[in-house]
């Protein structure tokens, strides 16, 4: 009887944390649809679908070699209502890069330098615009970008392959393009270092806005980092008063991004010209910040990536840099570059032209 009761015990708690991990696992798919300013909670959730989305499959395979097959319905459907979150992270097959030749589009990347990792001598912005020309891309979108080197402006030698660039707020982030620029504008963020900017290009008379963004930092690799080095220098990373810290800092930048977001999707809806959004968004798909730039928008990486895709280095398997465009116009390949110049992966993609 002991033995029996234990088991039904054990059951019984199983069946408990399934509902849990149901519920927890819905209302974080819905996580995006809130602002996180009063919401942080719920907001949270989102962050954490890959390890609900994991412990979903380890609780129907349980419930699979019991023979409960009402219970395992419960993983089992949340696991359905997954599938379009999970394609924006995943998707079966590799990388098809040969789309560029099959027809005629126009290609484009983004990429975070991190001020090329503070080299002064423009070895690594020549590496870096070598990888473009060999990538054959026709407009560059770059963040934390730093124009000087110790010869002279690192533009300059961009000229010849990018005849035209325009600078956001600061030359914190700057486009390049081997079409004419026609119109451009910086974005300013209220209290924030960080800012993002729309040129507007004319692709042989086809007129496209381009934004170059780049969201508040104040983000979970940031603070990650923030919290080793603080480790490092002694401090109890256990301590109530450093955890208070590090989530504050989070959820401070996660409702100031917001905030940017809804500024430039302000900014989209009042635009006449076709769409293209390109930067570092500093959130992960189903996030507020990804649902509302998104918006009307697709998502290049749903339409025509492939495999994992993941845009920050080291142990962070994060995908927070992302390439938006019209609903009108058909991505051609969409895929990241593992280059070594920064703490990110640039992304590209192809549009294919009317």
């Amino acid at each position: 009887m002991g033995k029996l009761a234990v088991q039904k015990y054990f059951a019984f708690m199983i069946l408990i944390i399934t509902v849990l991990m149901m519920i927890f696992t819905i209302v974080g798919l819905f996580g995006g649809d809130v602002f996180p300013g009063g919401n942080m909670a719920r907001a949270l959730l989102v962050y954490a679908l890959p390890l609900l989305m994991a412990g979903n499959v380890i609780l129907l395979v349980y419930w699979l070699i019991l023979r409960r097959w009402h219970w395992a319905a419960m993983p089992f459907v949340t696991l359905l209502c997954c599938i379009p979150y999970s394609q924006t992270i995943y998707k079966f097959g590799s990388a098809d890069e040969s789309g560029d030749n099959r027809q005629a589009g126009l290609k484009i990347a983004t990429y975070n330098v991190a001020r090329f990792n503070g080299e002064t001598t423009g070895f690594i912005a020549q590496d870096i615009l070598a990888e473009m020309k060999k990538q054959k891309v026709d407009i560059l979108c770059m963040q934390e970008y730093n124009d000087w080197s110790a010869d002279k402006r690192n533009s300059e030698s961009y000229k010849e392959y990018f005849p035209y660039m325009q600078y956001g707020l600061n030359d914190r982030n700057v486009i390049y393009s081997r079409f004419p620029i026609k119109k451009s504008a910086p974005i300013e963020f209220p209290a924030s270092n960080n800012s993002a900017q729309w040129a507007d290009i004319d692709v042989n008379g086809q007129l496209f806005r381009v934004f170059n963004v780049h969201l508040e930092t104040a983000g979970a690799h940031h603070v990650m980092k923030h919290a080793n080095d603080m480790e490092a220098d002694g401090y109890n990373v256990q301590g109530n008063r450093l955890l208070e810290a590090v989530y504050g800092t989070y959820t401070i930048g996660m409702i100031k991004r917001a905030g940017q977001a809804n500024i430039l999707a302000q900014e989209i809806r009042n635009c006449e010209h076709p769409v293209i959004l390109a930067g570092d968004c500093v959130d992960v798909p189903y996030s507020y910040v990804y649902n509302t730039l998104k918006g009307e928008l697709t998502d290049g990486f749903k339409e025509c990536g492939s495999g994992w895709m993941h845009t920050l280095r080291g142990k962070s398997p994060l995908r927070i840099d992302y390439i938006f465009h019209d609903k009108d116009y058909e991505g051609m390949t969409y895929y990241m570059k593992e280059l070594s110049y920064s703490d990110h992966y640039p992304v590209f993609m192809k549009i294919a032209l009317k």
